[in-house]
């Protein structure tokens, strides 16, 4: 049974949940959006990285946790020559042990401008 996590940050307009409870483990899907407005935050891919796991950070914390509880991320980029600019706003959120991670190059994401999309696994001790 799934549980909807009120994070605070507004809703998609879409048929989805950004952040749900099931069992012990937390899923999370955040892109590079104002949390309060829930417009698109323009930028490079530095400023688009860090709002997008700013929102991810506030995902979990509004479950219980933190940063800390993530084990497995999944990145999507549109453009290869971003990675370095990811990783590095990256590492000021995440230190050893690192989640696992999945970073993968598209060709478009949904959301018109925005640069990188997560998905976050979190488990959670019960």
């Amino acid at each position: 049974m799934l549980e909807v996590i009120d994070t605070g940050i507004v809703r998609s307009k879409a048929p989805l949940n950004g952040t749900v409870r099931a069992g012990h483990l937390v899923y999370s899907a955040h892109i590079s959006k104002n949390p309060h407005t829930g417009a698109i935050v323009d930028g490079d891919i530095e400023q688009q990285t860090r709002q997008a796991l700013n929102n991810l950070r506030q995902a979990m914390e509004a479950a219980g946790g933190s940063l800390a509880n993530v084990a497995h991320m999944q990145i999507f980029l549109t453009e290869r020559s971003d990675s370095p600019g990811m990783n590095k706003v990256y590492a000021e959120f995440f230190s050893e042990p690192y989640p696992c991670r999945a970073t993968v190059v598209v060709k478009e994401l949904l959301s018109p401008g925005v640069r990188i999309e997560l998905v976050a696994q979190a488990a959670f001790p019960g």
